[in-house]
């Protein structure tokens, strides 16, 4: 299944695409022979990420966008198509997270995880959503969710999270149904602990915290990147063409074990939280 044309020729936009999670995916979408394109927030890191991952004649055309302005988004869209001719792929991958008591949440703070994840998945969708509908070409949306995103699964302490991340499998689900009439596809992927330099830096900020997170799952080890781009380039791709609305768990068994990964921060006391707000702040 995977040669090295599985991919090819197919344009794959991707948020957050630099760093991370999404950048693995991007590497690996670029070696199943895929046009990719990045978006992200800081131009600088898209640069370098593009000039990195385009060596060998690999073309990747990236785009600075804050996903939470429905009108940046509409000109990356553009830009990619300007670029490319058109779009097949669409990866929802950008996303914010950080762990506190939600009592201790401004407004600010839960804008700021909502924005990212709940209405900038939103926007991208319906921008891409729009187009392929006029163009009648079809695609495939793939958005990055959680494993506590699923019903009666809520994590105490990423609330924010927890909610965006619920309405994004809900919109997975609901477009399923009303777009796959278009020729539409939605898939999703809900990763347990895979560490990368952002997120981790605010989940599991200390050594105690990261063991925690490592003794929940039975696999006793946290996944590996290229483990999931695996999994997402079989789902953006023709063989899983009759996956629509699905969303797969890769997690180590993590969720089989005990659903809300973060809930075992009870235990932690204020002075506790006080240092570890500081901690997560300086891993912006």
């Amino acid at each position: 299944m995977f040669a090295n044309d599985l991919l090819k020729d197919k344009v794959v936009l991707i948020t957050g695409g630099a760093t991370g999670l999404g950048r693995g995916m991007g590497e690996k979408f670029l070696e199943l022979g895929a046009k990719l394109a990045i978006a992200g927030r800081r131009e600088d890191v898209l640069r370098q990420a593009a000039e990195e991952m385009g060596r060998d004649g690999k073309e990747v055309f990236f785009h600075r966008c804050d996903v939470r302005d429905p009108a940046q988004v509409q000109e990356m869209v553009e830009a990619v198509e300007r670029h490319y001719g058109h779009l097949d792929v669409l990866v929802n991958n950008a996303a914010g997270n950080f762990i506190s008591p939600t009592e201790r949440l401004s407004p600010r703070a839960v804008d700021a995880v909502l924005g990212i994840v709940l209405h900038g998945t939103f926007y991208t969708t319906l921008e891409v959503g729009k187009r392929w509908i006029a163009q009648a070409r079809g695609g495939t949306m793939l958005n990055i969710v959680t494993t506590y995103a699923s019903s009666g699964a809520g994590s105490g302490f990423v609330v924010p999270s927890a909610a965006a991340k619920a309405g994004v499998l809900a919109l997975t689900r609901s477009l399923a149904v009303e777009w796959a009439q278009h020729g539409i596809r939605q898939v999703a992927i809900a990763p347990g602990p895979f560490p990368t330099d952002g997120a981790w830096s605010r989940l599991a900020p200390t050594p105690e915290l990261e063991r925690k997170m490592l003794d929940r799952v039975p696999l006793r080890r946290v996944g590996d990147k290229e483990e999931l781009a695996n999994l997402a380039a079989y789902l953006i791709s023709d063989y899983a063409g009759y996956i629509n609305g699905e969303v797969v768990t890769i997690d180590g068994g993590e969720w089989l074990k005990g659903a809300g990964q973060f809930n075992d921060l009870l235990e932690v006391t204020e002075a506790q939280w006080d240092r570890l707000a500081e901690i997560t702040r300086k891993g912006k």
